[in-house]
């Protein structure tokens, strides 16, 4: 799962941050990496615990001074984590989802996306159209527009003083 993951994690945080300086790159790292991760180890593990994603908020936090830029790109980060447990639905394996805390022994588990296989058509289509909303609504259609974003990670918000601001 690729533009499900990427789609709902961008959708999300443009509707409740309505930041301007949010960092979408550093989102979608976020929210691919726990796959990115535990796919290639064979199964679901230390990236789809809620435990890693808090750890590397704290992280975060800890590393980057308070008001700085570089906090506020690298926040994104964690976000990104916990919003990939959520559309990932792993909240539904409580062993997985509160590993450790809720026994170190979670036995052979797949990555979600795997144990869904006949969904994952319709939810890729699903980001997709998300994405999609997403490129209409921040003008994608102008190369500057995507400049800035390749530069940023920024989106508009679609408006279109906003366009001409660029």
């Amino acid at each position: 799962m690729f533009f499900w993951f990427l789609g709902t994690a961008a959708l999300t945080v443009w509707f409740v941050f309505r930041d301007a300086r949010f960092d979408y790159r550093v989102l979608a790292l976020g929210a691919l990496l726990p796959d990115l991760v535990d796919y290639p180890t064979g199964g679901a593990w230390i990236m789809h615990s809620l435990l890693t994603s808090v750890l590397v908020l704290v992280l975060v936090v800890l590393i980057r001074r308070r008001g700085s830029e570089g906090r506020r790109r690298w926040l994104a980060l964690p976000i990104g984590m916990f919003l990939h447990l959520v559309f990932d639905g792993v909240f539904n394996n409580t062993s997985l989802f509160w590993w450790p805390l809720a026994g170190v022994d979670i036995g052979p588990v797949n990555v979600p996306a795997l144990d869904r296989m006949q969904w994952n058509i319709p939810l890729e289509i699903a980001g997709i159209a998300m994405l999609w909303w997403l490129w209409q609504k921040n003008s994608f259609s102008h190369r500057h527009v995507r400049q800035r974003f390749i530069r940023t990670g920024q989106l508009l918000g679609g408006t279109d003083v906003e366009v001409g601001k660029c």
